[in-house]
């Protein structure tokens, strides 16, 4: 039996023998099911959706047979006459892939977490390098495959790991066009990028669409492919450093061929060490690219995600940072006292608090009566207490960098004139988690605000305890996971966000460690419609956080923050004027009334990305209540009226639609209201109209 290994995953004790159908724990029903057939060693591994069936064949290769959407009957095989394998990486004189002949040690199955089904299998290569573990998961009701491969060395002496693969798979494109889609990150301040969709048609002569992933890079770390019959596959990989991924159509071939590796791997392992390729996943579906996102979202939610902090999540939120540095105790309780009449629910402090970035004690001229003071008073008010914390940066001459000067990266990337820390070095990162900890326990901190430039820092010292040519998975893995990991351990409570100077690591590992992140930083109502429509293709809504700073409001304003995640409030509120902070109360309350449906519903983007010369409009529909939201702007558009088409409802269905202006009540059909479409007057440029769709008592009434 096998009892575990070096990375401490707790293996599922249940060993395949014979031809056999293995039934999940009661729990979870029929929903899972395992054959191995061990005469030609063949597995299948399915849940009611999705399956996958792999191989270790005659030869000793370890191949995928295939992978079917179950509710479409597509089937996805690798190309005629080519392998295809989850392993692909390579040592300095050894290369492990498709290609490699293994023999099978050992295998184990069974229920694992969050409703899903994994299965281990255990390979060796011939020659007595290493010994290979592919972990496959299958989670209820998901079309996903969810996989990772670990390398553990068994040769006498170290051995370096130079390449690894996260995205090594080959299909058969059956002849057929095919196109891409990913979205830009949040780039340089959102100069070089805020969360564009950017679509290709894969050039049938090889040529590939590229992608720069993870911290500092330029896309989110997802991609997805469909065929014109609108038979598509997605895939995402859980990695924060920074990969080069590719989707590349070979026609001649008939080949489909995806790719996400890491950037200058080059990783020492000593004998018996293990190396665990950061793990990914890849899907199927049927449909348009709001399809391909909405499973993305369903399936991040039910395998990867932060757990939900409460029932009313994502929370009103109000920072500092329209203050500034300029903080004082007196100016916050002021805010304070009415950010809770108001009915915020969170109360940051951003940048300035500290001494300086690196020592984080709080600035007694600021805080005289001391930070607890001020937390105790939040917490009095009824909100939770944050702290804006760039945990990887520290300025020259604070204590830490006074008295260890070479903690810092080799690289540093300028955050407010600090410097930038080396998190994968062991007595940075010891540091840090003792501050961390004794800050949120003396401060009673709720919500830490993680900012920073590039969270993932290069590193190229010798001084250091991690190699100093393998700084991008070190720094991710061993430095930045490691940290927060840590954290969460020690205090499950307090909830992260993630901010890199804007929304620029967004990663399917980043969404387990923080239960937000920031889309565009603090831009205006446009960059932030442009951000929400692009970051909520391949992330669940409440990982796209907004930052509204005007003080003298309207409602154009305010909804533009509306749809997504926590909205965050920075407004200088002792200085607003009583109608505008009359205006913010009722739309907090608005939020509020639907902020839980928009988090678990499917977004529809119902027209091109919001500009300033036409209407945009974003729907979320719930299924549950079979209920949906649009919310349809006019900024400086021609057009004085929109037909709104919206999606996902029952066409049978009797609804009734009401407006947040206008005061018409229509009932509709589904099929009316998806087909036909209702009006939405938007008389006057600067205006925003919010759409709600309910299912009515009984049918009648006009269309729009």
């Amino acid at each position: 039996m096998v009892g575990g290994d070096n990375g401490g995953m707790r293996w599922l004790r249940f060993v395949v023998t014979g031809l056999a159908l293995l039934a999940a724990a009661p729990r979870l029903g029929a929903q899972f099911q395992l054959r191995f057939d061990p005469e030609r060693n063949l597995w299948s591994i399915e849940n009611s959706v999705a399956g996958a069936v792999f191989q270790l064949t005659p030869e000793g290769t370890f191949e995928l047979r295939s992978l079917t959407n179950k509710t479409s009957d597509d089937v996805w095989t690798p190309p005629p006459g080519v392998r295809c394998s989850p392993i692909r990486f390579r040592l300095e004189d050894a290369v492990f892939d498709e290609n490699t002949a293994y023999r099978l040690v050992r295998q184990s199955s069974g229920a694992s977490v969050r409703r899903s089904y994994r299965h281990v299998i255990e390979l060796a290569d011939l020659g007595g390098i290493g010994r290979i573990l592919v972990e496959l998961e299958m989670y209820e009701k998901q079309p996903v495959l969810r996989y990772r491969v670990r390398f553990q060395n068994l040769r006498p002496q170290t051995v370096r790991l130079l390449a690894a693969d996260m995205l090594a798979w080959s299909f058969d494109d059956r002849g057929k066009t095919f196109r891409s889609f990913h979205v830009n990150q949040w780039v340089r301040g959102g100069s070089l990028g805020n969360f564009e969709p950017i679509t290709r048609t894969l050039n049938p002569n090889g040529a590939p669409v590229s992608l720069f992933t993870g911290a500092y890079g330029q896309h989110c770390t997802w991609l997805a492919l469909r065929d014109e019959e609108d038979r598509g596959l997605f895939a995402g990989w859980e990695f924060d450093g920074r990969a080069n991924a590719s989707a590349r159509r070979l026609e001649s071939a008939s080949r489909l061929d995806l790719s996400a590796s890491i950037q200058e791997l080059n990783r020492p392992l000593a004998p018996n060490a293990t190396f665990q390729v950061p793990a990914a996943f890849l899907g199927v579906f049927r449909g348009d690219w709001d399809e391909a996102g909405f499973r993305t979202q369903r399936f991040a939610e039910a395998a990867l995600t932060r757990q939900l902090p409460g029932g009313d999540f994502p929370w009103v939120i109000w920072d500092s940072w329209k203050y500034q540095t300029g903080l004082h105790e007196v100016t916050l309780r002021h805010n304070a006292e009415i950010a809770a009449s108001l009915g915020v629910e969170v109360f940051v402090i951003d940048l300035g608090w500290a001494r300086q970035i690196g020592d984080w004690r709080e600035d007694p001229a600021k805080f005289p009566s001391g930070l607890r003071a001020l937390s105790d008073y939040v917490h009095s008010l009824g909100m939770k207490f944050g702290l804006h914390l760039p945990l990887a940066e520290a300025m020259k001459t604070a204590p830490v960098l006074r008295a260890n000067p070479d903690w810092t990266s080799t690289e540093s990337y300028g955050y407010f004139d600090a410097e930038s820390l080396c998190l994968s070095h062991r007595p940075v990162r010891d540091w840090i988690v003792g501050e961390i900890t004794r800050l949120v326990d003396d401060n009673q901190v709720d919500w830490i605000l993680q900012d920073g430039e590039n969270m993932v820092k290069r590193c190229t010292k010798t001084t250091h305890t991690h190699d100093p040519r393998d700084s991008n998975y070190s720094n991710a893995v061993d430095g930045l996971n490691a940290v927060v990991n840590a954290m969460l351990t020690r205090r499950p409570n307090v909830h992260w966000e993630n901010c890199e100077d804007g929304g620029n690591m967004m990663t399917f590992n980043m969404v387990r460690n923080y239960v937000t992140s920031i889309a565009a930083d603090d831009s205006g109502p446009m960059t932030t419609r442009q951000a929400i429509y692009g970051i909520t293709y391949p992330f669940p809504p409440r990982y796209s956080d907004r930052y509204m700073g005007d003080e003298q409001l309207d409602t154009y304003i305010t909804r533009s923050y509306l749809f997504g995640g926590p909205w965050i409030l920075m407004n200088r509120l002792v200085q607003m004027r009583d109608e505008d902070l009359d205006l913010l109360k009722s739309e907090i309350a608005l939020f509020k009334s639907f902020r839980n449906r928009i988090r678990d519903g499917r977004v529809f983007h119902l027209t091109a990305r919001p500009a300033e010369n036409r209407i945009d409009a974003i729907q979320s529909y719930h299924e549950e209540t079979d209920t949906a939201i649009a919310f349809v702007f006019r900024p400086q558009a021609a057009a004085a009226f929109y037909r709104a088409r919206l999606k996902g409802l029952k066409r049978e269905g009797n609804y009734r639609v009401r407006f947040q202006e206008d005061r018409r009540l229509l009932t509709m059909t589904g099929a009316q209201i998806m087909d036909a479409g209702i009006r939405v007057d938007l008389s006057s440029m600067w205006m925003a109209e919010i759409i709600y769709v309910e299912p009515a008592a009984q049918a009648g009434g006009t269309g729009g």
